[in-house]
């Protein structure tokens, strides 16, 4: 039996996007995090996915946590409607307390922080700092990509293909809740051996 998700940490652009599918995802997420009884942890904005997501959740008479920087409640884009919002000084400080409250991450379609932020907590899970499950809500084809540069990694031997295989991908977002929490730790290390030469 899956271990129960009590709090998910999602990472998504602050802008729309250009695609109606990243929105419908982002919405959809919330709504069966709210129906699941998993709280959302996210970076706290009204705008973009970022507010989709929260709107979604509060809408479905969830629990939306935010985490944001007091740079960015200052430029007006914390959402005024959480269930709780908590005011850290600096992005390291943001991270670190969201990946604290969060029992698994999901990282939808975004620009460079929202990568940032996941290949954060992907690396210290691969490190073994942390051993929760990381996920990729896929809308709309984004994140092809992203994954063919990451079996690019694999090939190249940068990357193990254990450590590719944590990342949990799927374009359902009730499918992709169902697999984070039945998601295994990987054992394998860090260092892939030398290619015989």
């Amino acid at each position: 039996m899956p271990a129960a998700l009590t709090s998910v940490a999602v990472y998504c652009g602050s802008n729309p996007g250009t695609d109606p599918s990243f929105g419908i995802s982002a919405s959809s997420l919330g709504r069966t995090l709210a129906e699941r009884h998993v709280g959302l942890v996210y970076g706290g904005g009204h705008v973009g996915l970022m507010g989709a997501v929260a709107d979604a959740v509060l809408a479905a008479g969830g629990e939306a946590h935010g985490v944001i920087t007091e740079a960015l409640r200052a430029r007006e884009v914390a959402h005024r409607g959480l269930t709780s919002l908590r005011v850290v000084g600096t992005m390291h400080e943001r991270k670190a307390a969201m990946a604290d409250a969060a029992d698994a991450f999901i990282m939808l379609p975004g620009g460079f922080g929202t990568l940032d932020e996941f290949f954060e907590v992907l690396t210290w899970n691969q490190l073994g700092i942390h051993a929760k499950p990381c996920g990729i809500l896929d809308a709309g084809g984004f994140f092809g990509p992203l994954r063919a540069m990451i079996d690019g990694a694999v090939t190249a031997g940068f990357v193990h293909p254990a450590h590719r295989d944590m990342v949990v991908v799927d374009g359902d977002p009730a499918d992709l809740l169902d697999r984070l929490a039945a998601w295994a730790p990987v054992t394998a290390g860090k260092w892939l051996a030398p290619a015989d030469g």
